[in-house]
């Protein structure tokens, strides 16, 4: 039988983990079905009787059983999936999008930056890296948030600095009198003279449109090269399936040519973020 791209699959929250005041990691239980994702696709979350919202899982790639999505709230959508408790259903489509090409990333070093809540879905790809760390000669985690209360994962994040060939910096906008890390936009994190073979490096990117644009002109000065800039274009969308239109970004529809898209593909596009 053909899967109608349009059925949702019931899942379970069985458990809800606060990240920051507004942001929150739904961890869902797909009860049994035969579902899978790549890092870098993307599911529609469906709130019963309210409405559906496209997100990018943050769970790693290989475990079957669950799927975690880390949302902020910030619409109809989400401030309902926000009154939800742990024992209610939902329903998720997909997986949708192209995946990241992580076997392109082999025997290289892989910059990650990210922003806010666009590190959820570059800890699935990390998360994807790390069971074949062996393979990638370092990784660079680069992350900043707009306060130390506006960091996800902060638990995580310290676990990750103790990988070997893992290296995490983090920034923050405006420090509190705790904060003992940089302070400043996350491109700051770029200027480090670690970064010195940047023709050959991996970047991907995650994050508000503003920090992906900035980001991106700095990789560029840096000497990243467009094809190896990876960025998350999830702009718009809706249907998963490339039919309503609505994540048109020049040529491309995010959501099926996408939201995996190279600075090579959309360097020409006006304004593509």
């Amino acid at each position: 039988m053909i899967k109608n791209p349009f059925q949702p699959i019931p899942a379970k929250i069985i458990d809800i983990i606060e990240e920051t005041p507004n942001i929150r990691t739904f961890v869902l239980d797909l009860l049994g079905a035969d579902f899978s994702f790549d890092a870098g696709q993307f599911v529609s979350l469906t709130v019963p009787g309210v409405g559906e919202a496209p997100f990018t899982p943050s769970s790693a790639p290989y475990v079957k059983d669950t799927i975690e999505m880390t949302i902020m709230k910030v619409g109809k959508v989400t401030s309902k999936l926000f009154e939800l408790p742990i024992g209610a259903f939902v329903g998720i489509r997909g997986p949708f999008g192209k995946r990241y090409p992580i076997e392109k990333f082999e025997g290289k070093e892989v910059l990650i930056l990210g922003g806010g809540v666009g590190l959820a879905p570059l800890r699935s790809l990390f998360l994807a890296l790390c069971a074949n760390l062996e393979k990638y000669k370092k990784i660079f985690i680069k992350y900043g948030a707009r306060t130390p209360k506006d960091i996800v994962y902060k638990k995580q994040l310290s676990e990750w600095k103790n990988l070997k060939g893992v290296e995490v910096q983090l920034t923050v906008d405006n420090a509190d009198k705790g904060w003992r890390g940089k302070v400043g936009v996350v491109t700051i994190l770029l200027d480090d003279p670690k970064l010195n073979n940047t023709s050959e490096m991996i970047a991907v990117v995650c994050g508000p449109p503003i920090m992906m644009k900035f980001g991106t002109i700095k990789l560029l000065e840096k000497g990243f090269q467009g094809q190896n800039i990876y960025l998350s274009m999830e702009k718009n969308m809706s249907c998963g399936i490339g039919q309503c239109g609505h994540c048109r970004c020049g040529q491309y529809f995010v959501c099926k040519d996408g939201p995996v898209l190279t600075w090579e593909q959309i360097k020409d596009i006006e304004d593509p973020f």
